[in-house]
């Protein structure tokens, strides 16, 4: 039976990996994401469900321990803030080579470097375009709301599972300190071992006389091979992009101008539209939810419709390259944010829309 709670943004990702049956979460604290390790501890979700909870020594040694524990098919988790995902880089790219699913948040502060510890979206490159080496993806999510933070959890992994890659949920500092409800759902019972390998063929899940013996890794030294395994995973985001596109559309049946934003930018925008429609001006909005795979056929067809395009994002201005790419020049494309850990205002919005494109 579901319940009603009152929680920050990451306590609910906390509450919703017991929840949901995962296995192990390995992080390390790192503002504004230290409320996740910190109420997996105290939840004592090992005595609930048998979920491991682990502080790493490391950001570094935490996402090892995600690869680890991928390889043998369980359900894993990791989150941090921005310059600890930069340190994960080098094992979210492993991962990704090794095609294991994992689940990694995300709660974004503003840089770069240390930066500050105020909420940003200026990891919009690192998270959709790759963030570490080689031709890998992402499945990136990016959730504006609290119960999007929970809900998140159970279907990213699904996601990672049918797709054998990594997911991210791209959260930032105002969504995972804000309060908010959440229904929250019944407890489910982790995979036991023989679940685990009906699942995964392919995990490390010790010796089988029935099988072949499993080795799990990145590396191959033939580059014909390594040509051939590249263009596998090209296929698979290819089918990802056909398929997983998820997105959310707000006044855009009459719009003339569009509103283009995700996480809290989007929830500004909302108040933004009301506010230009009282003004005559017909505003509609599109929020990604999926930030790979991106709503690019949707933008393309809404970019015949509209006489401007504002990109809302709070950073200099990295999802608005997307966007172009998706319209084709066909229409104007502007872009409005503010850095350094500013949530910009709804008037502002309108006024940059009436500024740039009006």
């Amino acid at each position: 039976m579901k319940e009603l709670r009152l929680m920050k943004g990451n306590e609910a990702i906390a509450e919703a990996a017991i929840r949901v049956g995962v296995d192990g979460y390995f992080g390390y604290p790192i503002t504004p994401q230290s409320e996740v390790l910190e109420y997996l501890m105290l939840q004592k979700p090992e005595e609930r469900t048998g979920m491991v909870v682990l502080q790493a020594e490391s950001e570094v040694a935490a996402i090892n321990m995600l690869y680890g524990g991928a390889g043998a098919g369980k359900m894993v988790m990791t989150s941090s803030s921005s310059p600890g995902i930069s340190l994960k880089q080098e094992g979210i790219t492993y991962m990704a080579g090794a095609e294991l699913p994992g689940l990694i948040l995300n709660v974004v502060r503003g840089g770069p470097g240390l930066g500050t510890i105020q909420p940003a979206q200026s990891d919009y490159f690192q998270a959709v375009k790759g963030g570490g080496h080689g031709d890998y993806r992402l499945i990136v999510l990016a959730p504006n709301s609290v119960q999007e933070m929970y809900d998140f959890v159970e279907t990213g992994f699904d996601l990672a599972f049918k797709y054998r890659t990594p997911v991210m949920v791209l959260s930032d500092g105002a969504i995972g300190q804000m309060m908010e409800k959440v229904e929250v759902g019944e407890q489910k019972k982790r995979l036991t071992d023989a679940e685990v390998k009906e699942r995964c063929p392919w995990a490390t899940t010790g010796k089988d006389a029935n099988r072949e013996r499993n080795i799990i890794t990145s590396l191959d030294l033939d580059p014909h091979q390594q040509e051939v395994f590249n263009h596998k995973l090209q296929a698979k985001y290819k089918e990802i992009e056909k398929n997983e596109v998820v997105l959310e559309e707000i006044q855009t049946e009459d719009a003339e101008y569009l509103f283009v934003a995700y996480g809290t930018s989007s929830r500004i925008c909302q108040k933004s539209v009301q506010l230009a429609r009282a003004k005559g001006l017909k505003v509609g909005l599109l929020r990604p939810i999926t930030l790979f795979p991106f709503p690019t056929e949707r933008l393309k067809e809404l970019g015949k419709q509209v006489k401007g395009i504002l990109s809302v994002e709070m950073s200099a201005g990295q999802m608005i390259e997307d966007i172009k790419l998706a319209v084709e020049c066909n229409v104007p494309v502007e872009h409005f944010g503010r850095m350094g850990g500013i949530i910009p205002s709804p008037e502002e919005v309108v006024e940059a829309l009436e500024q740039k494109l009006k």
